[in-house]
Parts: structure tokens; C-alpha cells; sequence
């Protein structure tokens, strides 16, 4: 049970409030939250040690009594109805406190680091595309927003600061863009209440938000050992936002989980699908709720040489897109947002976040939610075939063939013979394949697809643009 292994965590504030009649809740749980639909909710708190607690919901006049335990720990599971409000919850063990404002609908977590954090004012000199005009057409109660405030800690935590707040512009400007583009289309299709769950840290990387039994598997990853060592790399420390930012969420039901994580990594690409797959799988396990939908950006294109050490040697950041490309296949339930028309070149903070948000939302409305006649995934390299001189590729959904955006050739494929130094290719449309040969290659055994650290992918299908990829394991 939750709170049997809860027991450290919760000592201070238990120490706090054990002698306190009235009900004490996370902050995760509060008036004007969305609840998951049709499910069934799990409720936690704190109050008075062996003290009977009688809650009521508004919804279906169910009324459910549960006994605290020895520490004052309680927990309860409260069935909702189909989408709709607003409802209230009241809970009473002597001192009545009242959760009111209560939305029913769809709940997704949103995380990584700062282009999922990145609000929707943007950061100083980096503004988001159309911002503006977002924020004044905002107002809409039936989107509701949690910011978790940033923690690090070396142990799990039961609370973090936040609360929840209906969309609005003065919300919305401070809310994550990404995650409200996606909860605005989800909302505007739907019809129903939208919650988001923002738990983000600019410049944070992948191990932070995996526990140390995870990390176990990742010899090379260094655990933290005690506190100050946390606070010396906070969002950059193995286990530091699991602990801090997504285990005092763990419990709650969910729709599914938006990521948009990968800049920080991508210097040590090398083990990240693995990384991030075991990750999703961990938090897939943790909340008990099957393989959930799990949906995530590619990191968009931009020039890392920027902000490599002049003395440190040149990497490709299109290796970890690639391996955020091969993540794909081995996380059930899951799909890739590419990003590879939507990046900055001098900027890591791309500016259209409208479009990582939307394609996230067509992934979930397609996959999750059933909607028909749109298109959410994007064309998917398959396999090459080789014919004397000339490659070809195949690609996975690419119905409607592959195109360049009005032209029949595209420019960012090269090809290697044995020697392995990959060469400029002329590469041109053949329905749904692409034939790829090189002047420089009489016998081609590789093919590699808008592979640098900035590009401009000008392969589509339909209006999704084809991944960098390369056939190669070099």
C-alpha cells in the first residue's frame, strides 16, 4: 500500500499535523483539479492517528468512511462519473474540509526539461511563435493547469508546491506552451475537461527522472549518496526529480504522459534508448495503470557546436534523434512527435511550440482517443534495399506517399560504401520509397537521412516530416 512505504517521507509532515483534527491533502489534491474520467481515483492525506474520516462526493452522492492509520496515513478510492462538473469533495473526520471547483475529464502528465517547461511567454530573448495571441483567447475553465515547483531531493518525497488554476491569460503566459497547445487541441476535439500536469526542469536530464533500482541496470551512471550531492547538480543528478518532482504524483490516475526531454543527453546518446525506455516502463509500473499512453517530442534540430567546448570533440546530436527513433519501437503504446522542420538554428529553444504540442495532440487523439480521418504519425524509415549503385528505402506510414513539399528530390541523404565515409547523394521520390545514389559510391552499404546537428528535413508525408535516420550501426 502507498503510504506503508511512504512512512520516512511523510515523517515532518506528519510530525506537523498529527495532532491537527482537519484533514491534511497533497497539493496535487485541491479545489479546482480535474480528475480522470470513468476511473477509479485514488485520494491521500493525513489526519489525526485512528481517526475516522467520512468523504462525499457531489457527483453520485457516494459516501465513503475510511480509518486512519497508527502515523495518521489514510487512503481511498473514489469512482468518477463520465466527464463533467463542477463537483466538490468533502471530507470530515470532525473538522469538515471542502475541495470544490472539481472538473471531470482527462488528466496527462507533462514532462522533461525546457522546451517542456519553456511557458508560454517564453524565455527572455526567446519568444514562442504566436504567443500572444494564444494568451488573449485563453480563457477557458474547462482547462485546467498544475505547475509542480522544481525539487531535487536524494529521497522520495511526499509533497511539492503548486496549485491548480484554470486557463486564463495570466495562467496561461506562465503555463508550459508545449503542454497547453497539446491540452488546448485535446480540449477544442474532446469536448471534455482538460488537466494538465506540468513536472519539468530546464536542462535536466533523462537519469534524474529514473529511481536508483532503474539505474542499476546503467553501471556507468553515478548515484547520489547524499543530499549535498544532489544540490550540487539538482536537475542534472541521477534520481534527484524522480524523487523530488514525479514520485509524490505517483498514485494518481492518469490519461497518459506528454516528454519532451533529450538536449541534455545528447552528448552521451549512445545508451538512450535504453535509458528511456527502461524509464517509461519503470513509471508505467510505478502507477499501476497498464502501459498508458505515452507520447514524446524528438529533439528539434539545432547547431550543438554552439555550446560544445572548443576543446572537446565535435558530437552529432542526430545520433540521440535517432535513438529517440529507435525508442519508438520498443515502447509499447507510444509514439514520436518529429520535430525536424521546427527547430532554431542559433536557438535550442525552438519558437514553434504550437506545432510540438498539436502533433503531440494528434498522437493522442488518433492513438489514444480513436478520432478518424487524421493523420498523427509521421512517414518511418523501415529498410534499404541495395541494387548495384542505388539504394532504396522503404518507409513505414507512408500511405499517401512520400513527398518533398512541391518538389521530387531531396538534399539531405548521403550514402557510404565499405570505406564508411558517407558521401552527398541525389535522392528522389518513387511513390512511397526513395531511391538514393551517390557519383562517389559505386557500391553503396549504408544510407543515412538529415543527419547534422541543424537541418531542415524536406521529406514528408502528407504534412509530417520523415526522422533523420541512418541505416548504419557505426
Amino acid at each position: 500500500m502507498r503510504n506503508k512505504r511512504q512512512v520516512l517521507t511523510w515523517a515532518f509532515l506528519l510530525l506537523a499535523t498529527i495532532s491537527m483534527a482537519k484533514v491534511q491533502l497533497p497539493s496535487i489534491f485541491g479545489s479546482g483539479m480535474v480528475l480522470q474520467r470513468d476511473a477509479t481515483c485514488k485520494l491521500w492525506g493525513t489526519a489525526a492517528a485512528n481517526k475516522a474520516i467520512i468523504i462525499s462526493t457531489t457527483w453520485d452522492k457516494t459516501v465513503y468512511q475510511v480509518k486512519t492509520a497508527s502515523d495518521g496515513t489514510w487512503e481511498v478510492s473514489l469512482r468518477t462519473p463520465s466527464a463533467g462538473g463542477p463537483y466538490s469533495i468533502r471530507l470530515n473526520d470532525g473538522t469538515p474540509t471542502i475541495l470544490d471547483n472539481i472538473m471531470i475529464g482527462e488528466l496527462w502528465l507533462c514532462s522533461g526539461q525546457s522546451n517542456m517547461e519553456m511557458p508560454m511567454k517564453g524565455y527572455k530573448n526567446q519568444p514562442v511563435e504566436g504567443a500572444s495571441d494564444a494568451i488573449i483567447h485563453s480563457k477557458n475553465p474547462n482547462i485546467r493547469l498544475f505547475t509542480v515547483k522544481r525539487q531535487a531531493s536524494l529521497t522520495p518525497q511526499y509533497d511539492f508546491q503548486g496549485e491548480w488554476c484554470e486557463a486564463n491569460p495570466e495562467s496561461v503566459r506562465e503555463f508550459s506552451a508545449t503542454a497547453y497547445y497539446f491540452g488546448h487541441m485535446l480540449q477544442e476535439m474532446l469536448d471534455v475537461p482538460i488537466g494538465l500536469i506540468v513536472t519539468s526542469w530546464g536542462g535536466s536530464a533523462c537519469e534524474a527522472w529514473l529511481n536508483s533500482d532503474w539505474l542499476r541496470a546503467f553501471p556507468t551512471v553515478k548515484l547520489p549518496t547524499t543530499q549535498e550531492e544532489v544540490n550540487k547538480t539538482q536537475q542534472r543528478c541521477p534520481t534527484a526529480l524522480y524523487n523530488g518532482m514525479l514520485h509524490p504524483l505517483i498514485g494518481i490516475r492518469i490519461a497518459g504522459v506528454i516528454w519532451y526531454q533529450g538536449e541534455d543527453n545528447w552528448p552521451r546518446y549512445q545508451n538512450y534508448a535504453d535509458l528511456f525506455s527502461t524509464m517509461v516502463k519503470g513509471w508505467r509500473e510505478e502507477f499501476g495503470q497498464g502501459e498508458f499512453p505515452f507520447y514524446y517530442c524528438q529533439i528539434a534540430p539545432y547547431d550543438y557546436d554552439l555550446i560544445t567546448a572548443a576543446d572537446a570533440d565535435t558530437i552529432n546530436s542526430a545520433y540521440l534523434r535517432d535513438q529517440q527513433r529507435i525508442a519508438e519501437t520498443m515502447i509499447p503504446n507510444s509514439g514520436m512527435a518529429v520535430l525536424l522542420d521546427a527547430g532554431l538554428e542559433k536557438g535550442i529553444h525552438p519558437m514553434k511550440k504550437q506545432v510540438a504540442g498539436e502533433r503531440l495532440a494528434r498522437l493522442a487523439l488518433v492513438k489514444t482517443y480513436g478520432l478518424k480521418g487524421v493523420t498523427a504519425e509521421s512517414p518511418r524509415y523501415d529498410h534499404i534495399d541495395i541494387s548495384n549503385d542505388t539504394v532504396t528505402v522503404y518507409f513505414n506510414h507512408a500511405d499517401m506517399w512520400i513527398n518533398c513539399h512541391g518538389c521530387y528530390e531531396s538534399n539531405l541523404f548521403e550514402v557510404a560504401g565499405e570505406d564508411r565515409v558517407f558521401h552527398p547523394a541525389k535522392a528522389w521520390v518513387s511513390r512511397s520509397k526513395m531511391l538514393v545514389k551517390s557519383d562517389a559510391v559505386a557500391k553503396p552499404v549504408a544510407v543515412r537521412y538529415a543527419f547534422r546537428n541543424y537541418v531542415e528535413g524536406d521529406v514528408f508525408c502528407e504534412d509530417l516530416p520523415l526522422s533523420s535516420f541512418r541505416s548504419d550501426d557505426w
